[in-house]
């Protein structure tokens, strides 16, 4: 009985540590109540032509990923997020952060078989979205409010949880 106390005990203090150092990583991102994602207009991955605008993610929910193509939690993490939203009517795009350059950016895209648009950030837009870590990603309902806020690995699970609430 005293090892099964032991054990129960351990698992509460793990799960009340994770959930401290994921409040504590969080503290600066923006806030999930319902606030207006902040604007963008960013050029898409492979053609300059092209940009979109936050304007243009309206009337959908949408899971809006940044990262940065040396990031290996990121490469573990975005294949999970295209999983999470294949059968439902949620988007995803993809907004790379602090890129050598566009080239580094295609290769990260080609090598995980990526489908959602990718966008090139900038300087701006990491601070507008306060992105100190990646991968750090935002959903934004259909009226372009922030609902969820997530930084670090999402599993497939984690990531359905959070876009559909």
């Amino acid at each position: 009985m005293k090892k099964v106390t032991s054990l129960l005990l351990n698992i509460i203090m793990l799960v009340v540590v994770f959930f401290v150092v994921t409040t504590y990583q969080q503290r600066n991102l923006l806030s999930s109540d319902s606030s207006p994602a902040p604007y963008f207009n960013l050029p898409v991955l492979n053609d300059s032509e092209q940009r979109i605008d936050i304007a243009m993610l309206k009337g959908n929910t949408t899971v809006v990923y940044f990262f940065a193509p040396w990031c290996t939690i990121c490469r573990y993490s975005m294949p999970n997020l295209e999983a999470a939203l294949v059968d439902s009517n949620i988007n995803a795009i993809g907004i790379a952060l602090d890129y050598k350059n566009e080239q580094a950016v295609a290769q990260f895209v080609s090598e995980l078989k990526l489908t959602m648009p990718i966008l090139l950030g900038d300087k701006n837009t990491q601070s507008n979205y306060k992105i100190s870590a990646f991968p750090t990603y935002y959903v934004i309902d259909q009226q372009l409010r922030i609902t969820a806020r997530s930084m670090g690995y999402s599993s497939q699970l984690g990531i359905t949880i959070r876009a559909q609430n």
